[in-house]
């Protein structure tokens, strides 16, 4: 079942039903004010941190109530509806509706006896105050007076989890006014305004209304809502007048209703304005809004501006719209949505986690290079900031990260401050690929003499920073040879103990020297790139012995020497990650990698996508496989976890299996499943972190939407696997990996300043390979491009 499609010419997606079967999502704003809006604008708003700088509140697991409410009425028949479809809910047999998703913001249009209404939500580019512009017409052929009434829920409390669970506290805190004639201003903790008392200070947020006059206002939910009553049917929308009702120890709200009449024709404009600010400044942000169409225009187009410019960065047209839909610009906003946020607020996490996982941001990093290479260095030189000087990253990077004098998971105050007990085996290891993936495409090859500072004590150039990764692995080695698992590697519910080791991880330390052995041969370290020979050498082969079993890597050993992962086992005898990271890291032969990558095909894929293991665990686990804990074919327990179909995608591509490659894009792609959103039930234009398989009754169904890492895995899958878009320190090498019936298709990419505008062509029905390249007229000898032979426009024809 379809209930929207993608409109790739504005990159907008647009539902035009809007009953979907779970809470359709979209973005907004910066990491100064973050917000997250539903297709029937359910969401809530938060500056800075989703934990501690909560502004309006929401109820979660998928009930998508509250929200920002535009309710609508006709002053004369005293019926009213609602701006989109909830919470009023009127029967779509009499109400239409689109909402339209795109790069920051969200459109909802209505239309319901003859009134037709917009509402655009944004939060203004490099601003922290969010904009629900309205417009309303009257498409009727007689005069309507008409009431618009908006409605927003405040926290009482900034941190999400008091506001939620301490009621005999927060329930007392907090006040509300009508100010200025404009405005409802919330104030918490009011009378701590010029002193800190156990920690709390006084907090002021305000919801506004600029270009219309307030008819009625209320501060307060019960009086707005009504005893009994809910968000679909507001007593002081039924009756028309809000009661100019304020809050004093109950729970707050933002209410404002204005008046007007619209003759037969005739449109009305304005906005409300929400923000976490005190009156003098929010009346400095009304001031702005005399003219909200203008305004709330020009801010708009601001927005579309910004982030189509770097979408635009990377743009390809091929035979397949869910390919084009998804690199062009969903998967790329998704990228730069999770490399904002992390994962730290969505509708399914609460925003509890108030820092960076390091191996989760390190990984997303690399999925907006090609598109930013500016915003990723920054993030770059943080996380490399919060890099341990023993070459191991801080589990979690809190958001008050001090450089130089961070505690950690040595010792006991940062282990009680954030959870995390000790060290991962994988998280400096992400640090190798993004780190090259960057200076290969900037040509910054100056960053490896970068001086930053480690996150304990000391500092040092990134090329030291990654010889001290390197060291950390190599410190820490199992009985076998290979890196210890330490409290985990990629996989969180997979507990080898500390000194059970990991294939995966292994594979990634051998794939690290690769890289480290660049960064040594362009810096004539001679002496480490000897140290790296020797090392890499007997890694491969430690593994090659210790992990290869007929048709397949094994997963790992156990401490105590028990194997994980083999053949023979009864559960999880087959993992995905081993396979496609042997082919990725370079560690296996031709032959090994074929081989490995028929038993993935053969004995782990399904119509939605490669299970992370099979057969599932049900009574043959062993102590540390914490995905026991779920149900067979949900997520770690053999489900489709999202993340690694990115690098399976990858490593057919690295092949030259073109098919096999698309194969598992298109089975995993949410866009592919746009006409059947009924067993997806998730956004078909943004992933999810896993999908139901085989063992769940329902398998399709998909959950934990927008931050993900899949998000990054699989945009490289796709422009530098399947689209071959490999730069090197030099310049670039294009090596599509596509289906062989794509005959031709078109990239355009900028490369370190310079516009590149590649034909592919096809004639033959390739997978992979090339026959010629021509850059502006020039025939090259190979499919690589040096950058300094690059102009600043270049058309480029490749022939498979």
């Amino acid at each position: 079942m379809r209930y929207g499609y993608f409109d790739e010419q504005n990159k907008e997606y647009v539902i035009d039903r809007p009953d979907t079967p779970a809470p359709w999502a979209n973005y907004l704003g910066s990491p100064e004010y973050g917000a997250i809006i539903s297709n029937n604008a359910g969401g809530y708003s938060f500056e800075k941190s989703g934990a501690n700088g909560r502004i309006l509140r929401y109820i979660f697991n998928s009930f998508d109530q509250p929200g920002r409410y535009v309710y609508l009425r006709d002053d004369d028949t005293k019926d009213y509806w609602s701006a989109s479809w909830q919470p009023v809910g009127k029967s779509l047999d009499v109400y239409k509706s689109e909402c339209h998703h795109g790069t920051a913001y969200t459109k909802m249009y209505a239309e319901y006896s003859d009134i037709k209404s917009e509402v655009m939500y944004y939060v203004p580019l490099n601003k922290t105050h969010e904009v629900w512009k309205v417009r309303v017409t009257n498409n009727s052929d007689k005069p309507r007076n008409l009431s618009a009434i908006g409605y927003c829920e405040f926290t009482n409390d900034c941190n999400y989890e008091q506001d939620q669970v301490n009621l005999q506290y927060t329930l007392f805190i907090t006040r509300t006014y009508f100010m200025d004639n404009n405005k409802i201003l919330q104030v918490i903790n009011e009378n701590v305004e010029k002193a800190e008392i156990n920690g709390s200070k006084a907090n002021k947020r305000f919801f506004a209304l600029a270009g219309s006059d307030v008819a009625s206002y209320c501060g307060d939910k019960e009086e707005f809502l009504g005893r009994y009553h809910g968000y679909g049917n507001p007593i002081g929308v039924i009756n028309g007048d809000l009661g100019n009702k304020l809050n004093y120890n109950s729970n707050a709200c933002g209410g404002l209703q204005t008046k007007f009449t619209l003759a037969p024709g005739e449109s009305k404009d304005f906005a409300f304005i929400v923000g976490m600010k005190d009156n003098d400044a929010a009346n400095a942000v009304i001031a702005g809004y005399a003219d909200p169409a203008a305004a709330c225009q020009k801010e708009l187009d601001e927005l579309i501006e910004y982030w189509h410019s770097k979408l635009n960065n990377f743009q390809v047209h091929t035979p397949s719209d869910s390919f084009n839909n998804m690199v062009n610009t969903w998967n790329a906003y998704q990228c730069f949505m999770t490399f904002i946020w992390s994962r730290a607020a969505s509708f399914s996490y609460c925003g509890l986690r108030n820092g960076y996982g390091y191996r989760d941001t390190v990984q997303d990093i690399q999925g907006v290079i090609h598109l930013a290479p500016e915003m990723a260095l920054e993030k770059i030189r943080f996380m490399l900031s919060a890099q341990v000087d023993n070459g191991g990253g801080l589990p979690l990077v809190k958001f008050t990260h001090n450089a130089g004098h961070e505690d950690t998971p040595d010792d006991p105050s940062y282990v009680q401050e954030t959870g995390h007990p000790a060290y991962r085996a994988d998280d400096a290891l992400w640090l190798f690929p993004t780190v090259y993936k960057y200076i290969a495409e900037s040509g910054n090859l100056d960053f490896i003499d970068e001086v930053i500072p480690f996150a304990n004590k000391d500092e040092g150039t990134v090329y030291e920073h990654l010889k001290r990764a390197i060291d950390f692995s190599m410190n820490r080695l199992g009985d076998n040879g290979m890196p210890a698992g330490l409290w985990a590697d990629w996989n969180d519910c997979l507990r080898l103990g500390k000194r059970g080791e990991s294939t995966f991880v292994a594979m990634q330390l051998y794939y690290a020297m690769t890289v480290i052995k660049y960064f040594a041969e362009m810096k004539d370290d001679a002496e480490y790139i000897d140290y790296i020979n020797s090392i890499q050498y007997k890694m491969g082969e430690t593994i090659q012995e210790k992990c290869w079993e007929d048709d397949r890597f094994i997963r790992g050993y156990k401490e105590g020497g028990q194997v994980i992962g083999s053949k023979n086992d009864p559960e999880a005898s087959m993992w995905l990650n081993p396979q496609s990271w042997a082919v990725i890291s370079g560690l296996a032969t031709r032959k090994q990698s074929e081989i490995a990558l028929e038993s993935v095909h053969r004995e782990l894929n399904t119509e939605y996508g490669v299970r992370l293991m099979f057969p599932p665990y049900r009574e043959h686990a062993f102590d540390g496989a914490l995905m026991l804990l779920f149900n067979a074919g949900t997520k770690e327990n053999a489900g489709i976890f999202s993340q690694p179909q990115g690098w399976i995608i990858l490593a057919e591509a690295l092949m030259g299996h073109g098919n096999r490659a698309f194969e598992y894009f298109n089975e995993s792609s949410p866009a592919s499943m746009n006409d059947k959103a009924e067993i997806r039930k998730l956004e078909p234009y943004c992933h999810g972190q896993f999908t139901e398989s085989v063992g769940s009754p329902f398998e399709g169904r998909a959950h934990v939407h927008w931050l993900t890492g899949t998000a990054s895995t699989c945009m490289v899958g796709c422009v530098e696997g399947i689209m071959g878009m490999r730069p090197d320190f030099g310049g670039i090498k294009i090596a599509p990996s596509v289906p062989s019936d794509w005959k031709e298709f078109e990239i355009e990419k900028m490369f370190r300043g310079k516009k590149l505008s590649i034909k592919v062509q096809n004639p033959d029905g390739h997978e992979s390979g090339f026959q010629s390249l021509t850059l502006n007229g020039e025939k090259l000898e190979a499919n690589y491009i040096p950058a300094d032979k690059l102009a600043d426009t270049n058309d480029i024809v490749l022939v498979m």
